[in-house]
């Protein structure tokens, strides 16, 4: 691997955004936080202030969701047609794709992700979120049933209806796409939301804030909060006036989420943390398998829920592939994400860095073999060395939990019924994926895997139309596609009497 140079210029408008203090969005007004609290986002390249952002706490929040129970209630929202709804989301679509440079830019400075993908993923996704969602704005349909209670004759039906006010938190490793995953198919039903970004990356969700009041939503259909996650997020979590809760992030928070919304029995839904198995046949495509395993491990520096971080590797190829792995590992170029030519950027933050480091550590001590990589790149900013891990047993933490980081462990396999009992063998079950020749094998393997979404000869393939969420304790429910407005409706019957 290599240290890129050459970074970009910063886009102007990025500089005179990074240049003020951020402010909260509630009620349509950008406000300070009443304790007067800021805190800092910082650049994981560099370790280095970005911005100083206002700290929202339980008081925000209070505000906020007074803000959007309003605004749910009374005012233009209620009132307004399926179709101006759909149009809004449009325009903000629209308005995402024009600011296209300078939300990728904030992207990467905020996050650390290398530029070229905040280009040509994160922005352009979060545009089709919008717009995609937009669609369905006009679809959200309820249905006529026949009913055979007796002595009279009745007309009966259902309708959708939203949920209500919706409190969204969302995490640091894809922040532009995951508000849109979050707010487009609320919006799009007629919901309220108080979205609270992750503290680490704020930065693209209070522009979007902005782009949102430039759209012409009305005042409290989308409140931004930022703060802490156990201050503003707790608070958000346990309100006794959200009518859903809806969080991305760590299955260790992710229960707290739950037991927080208890109080008055809040609905939820949980999409949480991952340990894919990502299984390679001896009959594969090497040449499509090998950089694919790759991909799947160190795209986004190994930051994604779907990560594929366990390698099943059939025995017959085992040294082939791990070889071929290791080989695409050290064609990464590592540096700032805001150089052009880098495709794999730092860690998130000093805390992601010193916990993938201590799994690193971890897996050394537990007597794990390191292929390739294993350490930490430099002293500034949070860097780790893309890493691969054989000889690893099942008991290991490296195995068991979620790193989430550039680290993968490669184990031997023999048999299908083999590996499908190894793949399932973990808390987890959000994705998986197969590669392999023959079709039927795939199929019988993707029946067998115990995960929200299969992959059959690539990874990391999403759309907004393929709902997306996972089993077991990789939470609660499904997003993306028509599955997502089940999540934000209520399913109303009428019968009335002829």
């Amino acid at each position: 691997m290599a240290t890129t140079i050459a970074p970009v210029q910063i886009h102007r408008s990025v500089q005179e955004f990074l240049s003020r203090p951020r402010k909260l969005l509630i009620g349509g007004q950008w406000v300070d936080a009443k304790s007067g609290k800021t805190f800092a986002t910082y650049n994981p390249a560099t370790g280095e202030v970005l911005a100083q952002v206002a700290e929202g706490d339980r008081a925000e929040i209070d505000k906020a969701v007074a803000a959007a129970r309003k605004a749910f209630e009374s005012g233009p929202w209620p009132d307004m047609s399926p179709a101006e709804r759909g149009r809004l989301l449009w325009k903000l679509s629209d308005l995402i794709e024009q600011h296209h440079e300078e939300l990728a830019e904030l992207e990467t400075l905020d996050n650390g992700k290398p530029l070229l993908f905040s280009r040509i993923v994160d922005v352009p996704t979060a545009v089709d979120v919008f717009r995609y969602m937009a669609g369905w704005a006009t679809k959200i349909e309820g249905t006529t049933i026949p009913i055979s209670a007796p002595h009279a004759k009745y007309f009966a039906y259902t309708l959708r209806e939203p949920v209500g006010v919706v409190g969204q938190i969302i995490p640091w490793n894809f922040p532009l796409i995951m508000a849109a995953w979050k707010l487009a198919p609320a919006l799009a039903v007629g919901c309220t939301c108080v979205l609270k970004p992750a503290e680490q990356t704020p930065l693209t969700a209070l522009r979007l804030g902005e782009l949102i009041q430039e759209a012409g939503f009305p005042d409290g259909v989308v409140n931004i909060v930022a703060g802490f996650g156990e201050t503003a997020g707790a608070a958000l979590a346990s309100h006794p006036d959200v009518d859903k809760i809806a969080f991305t992030g760590s299955t260790e928070v992710g229960r707290l989420i739950a037991n927080a919304a208890t109080g008055n029995l809040k609905k939820v839904s949980l999409e949480l943390g991952g340990k894919s198995p990502n299984v390679v046949f001896a009959d594969a495509d090497l040449n499509a398998a090998i950089p694919g395993s790759a991909s799947a491990i160190f795209f986004n520096q190994g930051q994604i829920c779907t990560a594929g971080s366990r390698l099943f590797v059939h025995k017959s190829i085992f040294d082939k592939v791990v070889d071929g792995v290791a080989e695409e590992s050290k064609k990464f170029q590592v540096g700032p994400g805001m150089n052009e030519s880098t495709n794999l950027g730092p860690l998130v933050s000093k805390a992601q860095l010193a916990r993938v480091c201590g799994y690193l550590d971890s897996g050394a001590k537990e007597g794990a073999k390191t292929i390739v990589g294993g350490h930490r790149i430099g002293n500034t900013g949070y860097f780790v060395e893309p890493t691969i891990l054989v000889g690893v047993k099942p008991h290991m933490k490296v195995v068991r939990e979620e790193i989430f980081g550039p680290v993968v462990t490669a184990i031997p396999f023999n048999d299908p019924d083999e590996v499908v009992a190894f793949a399932n063998d973990t808390i987890y079950g959000l994705a998986s994926a197969v590669w392999t020749r023959d079709i039927s094998k795939a199929h019988r393997m993707a029946a067998k895997l115990r995960t929200g979404t299969v992959w059959i000869n690539c990874y990391n393939v999403f759309d907004p139309a393929l709902p997306f969420g996972g089993y077991k304790q990789s939470g609660w429910g499904r997003e993306m596609g028509h599955a997502a407005l089940e999540l934000y409706t209520e399913s109303k019957s009428v019968c009335a009497q002829l």
